[in-house]
């Protein structure tokens, strides 16, 4: 199979292909295509008008939290002993590269606590909190409860939804009181971090693309981008976000944002490929990082005949026995296989229950479809299918 491919088209215009609205929704208000633009996803009118999601729940103790400069808050009211405080190192910072992962010193020895992963949010912070807690990540005031357990964000924190700051601060918030409980909270890159950067670093410039002329902000408003969002991002946010990596792999399940076999393209193993997909960031080429962009929104590689093929490439490159994604919500990929468009009325009529395993196997998916009248999904690995 070739490296990128499986997906059959090139997103047009900026927007994201195969992701059609739901009944209702419609362009940002304040916002308007740009002439001649193809006119893309934007968010449901009503998620405009909801304000932020869950006011109080991530405290302001950690708000002068910067990932990567200072050492993370320790959570209100917790004492750390004496091998505690040893287990946490003073630089620690969930995006940070080559340090040790935390693992508790507890009645199960040397093994690590239980792995969970957490699909697509798109600034969905309610839903979030009530889905850590039903699963016992948190507590009710929103603090993490689960001590040695290991939690991962699968990217797209932002856009669509009321809050996609007050997500990324939950986030970096949990990362330093899962350090501190013996545990750890870490996040991969999604497209939407990817485009929220590129719209925040070049604005209006214009950009390479088969679609005709474009550019990340445009795109960015196209994909469902929340001013709310753009006027609360500040530097600490960029540092965090640009310092994700786009895979992981962890007990035999390669974790990835987008269900697409484009990972490749930047690397033979999954530390060459984080560090490529870094270096572009830090070059911030308009047009480079356009193309990662580009890449990273392809979709349903694992769908059809040739799904199971595509995963075993990627696992086989990178590692793994399962790949596990977020990206393509489960309504699109019950659709026709092999099509870029879902079955119009079938999939949005489906109830999402939880994850779903395909490609004979070997691909577990993580995004409910929470902008879709959805779930948001929290589950815990291995899945049993």
């Amino acid at each position: 199979m070739t490296q990128g491919a499986g997906q059959g088209y090139e997103p047009g215009a900026g927007y994201e292909p195969g992701y059609e609205p739901a009944p209702g929704y419609g362009t940002a208000p304040g916002y308007e295509a740009a002439a001649g633009y193809e006119h893309g996803y934007a968010p449901a009118g009503s998620a405009y008008d909801q304000g932020p999601a869950g006011p109080g729940q991530v405290a302001a103790a950690h708000a002068s939290y910067d990932a990567g400069v200072t050492a993370p808050p320790v959570p209100a009211g917790y004492e750390p002993t004496h091998h505690d405080t040893a287990l946490v190192p003073p630089e620690y910072t969930p995006t940070a590269h080559d340090l040790p992962v935390i693992t508790p010193r507890s009645e199960q020895g040397d093994r690590p606590g239980p792995l969970y992963v957490v699909g697509d949010v798109h600034g969905y912070l309610a839903e979030l909190l009530a889905a850590l807690r039903e699963t016992g990540l948190v507590d009710e005031e929103g603090h993490w409860s689960a001590g040695s357990a290991r939690l991962w964000f699968l990217g797209d924190f932002t856009d669509r939804g009321p809050d996609g700051i007050g997500v990324i601060e939950l986030v970096m918030q949990l990362s330093a009181e899962a350090a501190a409980a013996g545990g750890y909270c870490r996040a991969l890159m999604g497209n939407h971090e990817l485009l929220l950067l590129g719209a925040h670093r070049f604005g209006d410039t214009p950009v390479n693309s088969t679609g005709g002329t474009a550019s990340f902000l445009a795109a960015w408003r196209l994909n469902g981008g929340q001013p709310s969002d753009m006027e609360r991002l500040e530097d600490r946010h960029l540092t965090w976000i640009s310092r994700l990596d786009a895979a992981h792999v962890t007990d035999g399940h390669l974790l990835v944002h987008s269900d697409t076999t484009a990972y490749l393209d930047y690397g033979s193993s999954v530390e060459e490929m984080n560090d490529a997909v870094t270096g572009v960031l830090q070059r911030a080429d308009a047009d480079e990082c356009w193309d990662l962009f580009r890449k990273f929104t392809k979709r349903f590689a694992f769908r059809g005949d040739d799904g199971p093929e595509a995963a075993r490439e990627l696992l086989a490159t990178y590692g793994g026995k399962r790949v596990v994604h977020g990206h393509s919500p489960i309504p699109y990929l019950l659709g026709e296989a092999g099509g870029d468009h879902p079955v119009d009325g079938e999939e949005r009529g489906h109830t999402v229950n939880g994850p779903m395993i395909y490609a004979e196997n070997l691909a577990v998916a993580m995004d409910g479809g929470v902008t879709m009248d959805g779930r948001l999904l929290v589950a815990q690995l291995p899945l049993v299918g």
